[in-house]
């Protein structure tokens, strides 16, 4: 649906839809995938939050929705690994 979407002092990498769940979801690529999980810090966390935030300030339609906080994990030679909800609200 979106993708680096910033705004309010946040941003997120990729926003997207799934009947009534809003996904917002952070890419982390690293040499490891634990490297790449270590990234996504509790600031980072709190940027992604005030991205999500402005979003549904900007779309209230969605203000109804699920929300999950996703991460992405990407790591060379490596399938990519997702977490889902994985900061939780």
């Amino acid at each position: 649906m979106k993708r680096r979407y910033a705004q309010g002092g946040g941003e997120i990498d990729l926003i997207a839809v799934r009947g009534r769940t809003l996904a917002f979801v952070e890419v982390k690529a690293r040499a490891t995938l634990e490297a790449a999980a270590e990234a996504v810090t509790p600031r980072q966390q709190a940027r992604i939050r005030r991205g999500a935030e402005a979003f549904l300030a900007r779309e209230p339609a969605y203000a109804g929705y699920v929300m999950t906080f996703d991460v992405v994990l990407v790591a060379p030679r490596r399938l990519p690994r997702r977490l889902p909800n994985a900061f939780g609200q």
